[in-house]
């Protein structure tokens, strides 16, 4: 069956103060992305998609996309306001991409079969992509999949996350609640909305969806723009607040079943050398060999 691999990577880092997804952090200059790559081929993915910024393209396709050239079919689309709707305009003083869904959508016609959402800055573990697997060919229109994590496996000691805190109940999501400002204080875990289970299970951005739900994504989208004021310059339309939203009105089921792994990301520029230690180790353990790709 083919799949594929959707790595999202034209967010803008402003937290980080860079773009924090070509930062070299592997023990032999990789980019966090190749991670996941490493991960997914191994799991049988075959085709992997990157959605970038446009001056990050040739760089990708140099470090990373040649790399896997003779092992899986490889694209490159750019997240940009190119292929908004004509009725749409973007409001001069925005500078902010449109957020998650907007960037699948801006990589639609590389998507002709099952595809699995990554975050280019975050790593994953390779238990995902196993699961995935065995859950993409129950994915269909109506369909889709995700693997949570553990909240306390997923946050960051050098400032707030935001996390989508799932309720899951006999293997399928009811629903999502975003949730800011979440970190680790004084053996809790605590938001700004008080303490948060630490065995709660949360979304990070690890989303399994059918190629056939892409025109319910993109009437979603739309209707995001519709109700968009043109001083909301920041607002964005993203995957978890969306499938909630179809789960709400019963277009979308959820299969959901969670990974034990630990996930480690880079938001801030102090996670980058936590980041690096975090990949010195598990090469050290044999996780993965001297190059990754």
């Amino acid at each position: 069956m083919k799949s594929t691999l959707l790595i999202l990577a034209a967010g803008l880092g402003s937290r980080f103060g860079g773009d924090k997804q070509i930062s070299h952090v592997g023990p032999n200059g990789e980019f966090l992305m190749e991670y996941s790559i490493h991960d997914a081929l191994k799991a049988g993915f075959n085709k992997v998609v990157f959605i970038l910024k446009k001056e990050m393209v040739e760089t990708v396709r140099r470090e990373v996309g040649d790399k896997i050239a003779g092992r899986a079919e490889v694209c490159y689309a750019v997240q940009d306001y190119s292929g908004l709707p004509d009725w749409y305009s973007v409001p001069e003083d925005r500078v902010k991409p449109f957020g998650t869904t907007h960037a699948v959508l801006c990589a639609k016609e590389f998507l002709t079969e099952p595809f699995v959402t990554v975050n280019a800055d975050d790593y994953y573990g390779a238990e995902c992509f196993d699961i995935m697997r065995e859950m993409l060919p129950k994915m269909g229109e109506h369909t889709a999949a995700m693997v949570p994590y553990i909240l306390k496996n997923t946050v960051s000691e050098n400032g707030g996350v935001t996390r989508g805190v799932c309720d899951i109940e006999n293997g399928k999501l009811k629903s999502v609640t975003e949730t800011g400002g979440i970190i680790p204080k004084g053996g809790k875990i605590v938001s700004e909305n008080g303490d948060v289970d630490p065995e709660a299970e949360v979304s990070m951005n690890f989303w399994g969806f059918s190629e056939k739900t892409l025109p319910a994504m993109e009437k979603y989208f739309e209707d995001f723009l519709k109700d968009l004021a043109p001083d909301q310059l920041k607002a964005e339309c993203l995957l978890p607040v969306m499938v909630n939203d179809m789960l709400a009105d019963g277009s979308l089921e959820v299969l959901a079943k969670a990974s034990g792994d630990r996930w480690f990301g880079i938001t801030y520029k102090e996670d980058k050398a936590d980041t690096e230690q975090k990949l010195r180790e598990l090469h050290a353990k044999g996780a993965y060999p001297i190059k990754v790709l």
